[in-house]
C-alpha cells in the first residue's frame, strides 16, 4: 500500500534535520588551531547539542585542583568589517572569557598562572558568520515559495548568526594535549543582510558552551 504524506509534514521534518546538521561542524570548517582533528568523534554535550571531541584515556581529572583560561583568541585572526567590527570581536573575547571563568570556577579554583595539577583550557573563536534562514515549513506551501525567493535574492530574508569554537585542555605541568572540542551554534536572528552582528547575538550561545563544559566535567569527576 502506498504511503501519503503531507506537504507540511514533510517539510517540517527536513527543517527538523537541517536544524541538527546547521551545528554540525565539518571537515572544511576546521580551522587549524587543534592538534589533531583525525581523533575527534561525535558526541551528544549535556545540553543535547551535538559536538566533536576526544578526551586523552588516560585522562584523571581529580588531579586537577584548579583551572587556568587562557585569554580567548579569533583564530583565524579576522579582519573587522561593517558587519561584524572590531568592538563586536573584542567583545566576543571578554564575554567568552568571563562566562568561561564564571562558569568552571563553580568547580574549581580559577588561578591567574597555571602550574602543576592545573587544567589549562586554551578557547579559540574560528567563526563568526550569518546564513540565511532555512524556510519555515509554511513557506515550502507552493503559493508562498514565490515570495520567498525573493525575499531571499533581496536580502530581506531573516539571517542566523552563527559562532563556532575549538577548544585545547592540556595539562599544566606536561604541557600535554588531554581533551579537544570542535563545536558551533546559532545566535539571535539577524533582521537582514545589513544589520551589523554584535556579541549579544551570541551570547547564548557562548553560555551554553560554558555550562556545558562545567557539567561535562562535573560528569567526568563523577565517573572516575
Amino acid at each position: 500500500m502506498r504511503k501519503h504524506f503531507s506537504l507540511p509534514l514533510l517539510a517540517a521534518t527536513t527543517l527538523a534535520l537541517a536544524a541538527c546538521s546547521n551545528n554540525k561542524v565539518t571537515p572544511e570548517a576546521y580551522s587549524g588551531f587543534l592538534k589533531d582533528y583525525s581523533v575527534l568523534t561525535e558526541h551528544q554535550s549535556p545540553s543535547g547539542q551535538t559536538v566533536l571531541s576526544w578526551v586523552s584515556p588516560t585522562l584523571k581529572v581529580q588531579r586537577y585542583t584548579q583551572v587556568y583560561i587562557e585569554p580567548s583568541q579569533f583564530y583565524p585572526q579576522p579582519l573587522p568589517t561593517e558587519r561584524i567590527p572590531q568592538t563586536t570581536l573584542s567583545d566576543t573575547t571578554w564575554y567568552y572569557d568571563a562566562v568561561l571563568k564564571h562558569e568552571l570556577g563553580k568547580v574549581l579554583p580559577v588561578v591567574t598562572t597555571p602550574g602543576p595539577n592545573t587544567l589549562i583550557v586554551r578557547p579559540a573563536i574560528t567563526g563568526v558568520t550569518a546564513s540565511t534562514q532555512s524556510l519555515r515549513y509554511y513557506e515550502w506551501l507552493p503559493i508562498t515559495l514565490v515570495a520567498a525567493g525573493v525575499s531571499t535574492a533581496t536580502g530581506i530574508r531573516d539571517q542566523d548568526s552563527e559562532i563556532a569554537t575549538e577548544v585545547l585542555f592540556l595539562d599544566g605541568g606536561t604541557k600535554a594535549v588531554v581533551a579537544e572540542v570542535v563545536r558551533k551554534g546559532t545566535g539571535v536572528p539577524l533582521e537582514n543582510d545589513q544589520q551589523v552582528i554584535t556579541t549579544a547575538n551570541v551570547k547564548s550561545v557562548l553560555d551554553g558552551w560554558a555550562s556545558d563544559l562545567r557539567n561535562s566535567y562535573v560528569a567526568m569527576r563523577k565517573k572516575q
